[in-house]
């Protein structure tokens, strides 16, 4: 596959997945999604690989989903091209908590909706201390995909994943770490610097340790994951054909706050 939206580069057994599309704040589209998912899978197979990394240029992360897709989708009554990428960044969290390598997600600016749930997939996230964890779904009247509540639950409880997921308050990078979400949170400058002492202590110990730290890990926590995939999708593609969540969209675009009505 020939990668347009994102980067991939292989050098001294690091995988580095780079999110390139800065103009709209990385978020995701259909071409994305998939391109994230084959890097993925060459990252998981590859021999040469022993840690995946995952990065974004720009000053923002990923605001998930593209907010300028939503908008011609909703326009177009395209809405199935949405509930498609709702179905791809499942995949891609999937695909992540699936690496049978340690997978380290460095964190800068907005990470959002989608984004914010691929990085609790992730094995170790290192979070400049500018970077913020957004639940964004109810302010377009949808639900968390990417395995959002599933994996927030188990990672932070019950209670504070949706507390998150219903006022789609903004966590810091502190707060965070103050869950657990966080592996480390420094200053935007020492991210890579940190990030190479993390690898250097991962490339210490044997692929065959973390393969199955991980299968152990996925057999004890996450094995429900893929029932609960099928109600989250179906909710989620409910909620795109609603009104509410056209109306989310288009008060963005408008700079307004949104009037739902529960249609």
């Amino acid at each position: 596959m020939t990668y347009v939206t994102i980067r991939y580069e292989v050098k001294n057994r690091l995988a580095r997945l780079t999110l390139c599309r800065p103009e709209v704040s990385n978020g995701f589209n259909i071409p994305m999604c998939e391109e994230i998912l084959d890097a993925i899978e060459k990252a998981s197979l590859a021999e040469e690989v022993a840690v995946l990394i995952i990065q974004a240029e720009g000053t923002v992360f990923s605001v998930g989903g593209d907010l300028v897709e939503m908008k011609r989708a909703v326009d177009e009554d395209d809405i199935a091209s949405l509930v498609r990428i709702a179905e791809l960044v499942n995949r891609i969290s999937f695909a992540i908590k699936k690496c049978p390598k340690p997978v380290i997600m460095l964190t800068d600016g907005a990470v959002a909706g989608a984004a914010a749930n691929m990085a609790v997939a992730a094995d170790f996230v290192i979070a400049s201390d500018k970077t913020r964890f957004i639940q964004a779904f109810v302010g377009v009247g949808l639900v968390p995909d990417a395995g959002g509540l599933f994996l927030l639950s188990r990672s932070i409880g019950t209670t504070r994943a949706s507390q998150l997921a219903m006022t789609g308050e903004s966590l810091t990078a502190e707060k965070a770490y103050d869950y657990g979400l966080v592996y480390r949170v420094v200053e935007q400058e020492k991210m890579e610097k940190t990030c190479q002492q993390l690898v250097k202590r991962l490339l210490r110990h044997s692929p065959n340790s973390y393969r199955a730290i991980k299968e152990l890990m996925w057999k004890s926590e996450f094995e429900q994951w893929e029932a609960y995939t099928r109600l989250e999708l179906d909710l989620q593609r409910e909620l795109a054909f609603k009104e509410d969540f056209k109306e989310g969209v288009r008060a963005h675009f408008d700079r307004r706050r949104p009037q739902f009505t529960g249609k």
